[in-house]
């Protein structure tokens, strides 16, 4: 009998150095759980980034094993890599829109890379979908990312991560240099997201840590490039870990 998938993302003993002396991650322990929504944090520099490019296969390993859903992404060449990332929905910092294409063509841009074998009229169906799911009105498809305001390009970035119905979505510092209003609105989205999408996997790298605790059901806390602590918000509430305890206190200011 085939036991079923308990965890989307498995890192055993992951270690990273650019330049053969200084390790960015040190030995990373971490089990994300399928259909979770799972925040990373951590001071500047501690490898938030890092991490998340070892989970999408941009970067490879030093030394240990990157699991993703059931797969070691080290036995994966090139071509088999991209394949797999359409497993994969990301919502980049900035959004990250191609500005000489509409809202619409944005949304697109994923299913004409990689499900050729759909129309061009079905395509466009899928991105109005999506769109629409993100709360986005129809008025504003043919607009170019310019003509739109920061939480309508944040909606139609999403809206485009959700493009291929990936299995696991990331979000890579999804609030940063945003306004408390527009913050709130993108982690209500996120919330909103998750739970519409039945088991689905989310990620998201934050340094907005009130965010985090508040939506998150586990938080994984780097530090140095190890895992000082993972659990539920709870957990680090309750911890008595004296850099966890002035994160959590920093982090509660609001």
């Amino acid at each position: 009998m085939v036991k079923p998938l308990t965890s989307a993302v498995i890192l055993k003993d992951v270690k990273k150095t650019f330049d053969g002396k200084d390790y960015v991650l040190k030995g990373i322990d971490l089990s994300i759980p399928k259909g979770s929504l799972t925040a990373i944090i951590g001071f500047s520099g501690t490898g938030k980034s890092v991490v998340l490019k070892h989970m999408l296969g941009l970067f490879k390993p030093t030394s240990g094993s990157i699991e993703v859903l059931g797969q070691d992404l080290n036995e994966l060449n090139i071509n088999q890599l991209t394949l797999f990332r359409q497993k994969f929905g990301v919502l980049f910092q900035s959004a990250a829109l191609f500005d000489d294409m509409t809202v619409l063509e944005n949304v697109c841009f994923p299913l004409t890379e990689h499900r050729r074998d759909l129309t061009k009229v079905r395509m466009a169906e899928i991105a109005e979908e999506k769109l629409l799911e993100v709360g986005l009105e129809k008025k504003h498809f043919g607009k170019l990312p310019s003509e739109i305001s920061g939480g309508m390009q944040k909606r139609t970035g999403l809206a485009r991560a959700l493009a291929l119905d990936p299995d696991i979505l990331i979000y890579d510092e999804p609030t940063t240099g945003l306004d408390p209003i527009l913050t709130e609105m993108v982690d209500d989205l996120i919330v909103k997201t998750h739970k519409h999408r039945q088991g689905i996997t989310s990620i998201m790298v934050s340094h907005d840590l009130y965010a985090a605790f508040r939506i998150a059901d586990y938080v994984a806390m780097l530090d140095a490039g190890r895992v000082l602590l993972y659990g539920t918000p709870d957990d680090f509430y309750n911890s008595n870990i004296e850099l966890v305890k002035k994160f959590v206190a920093k982090g509660m200011k609001h």
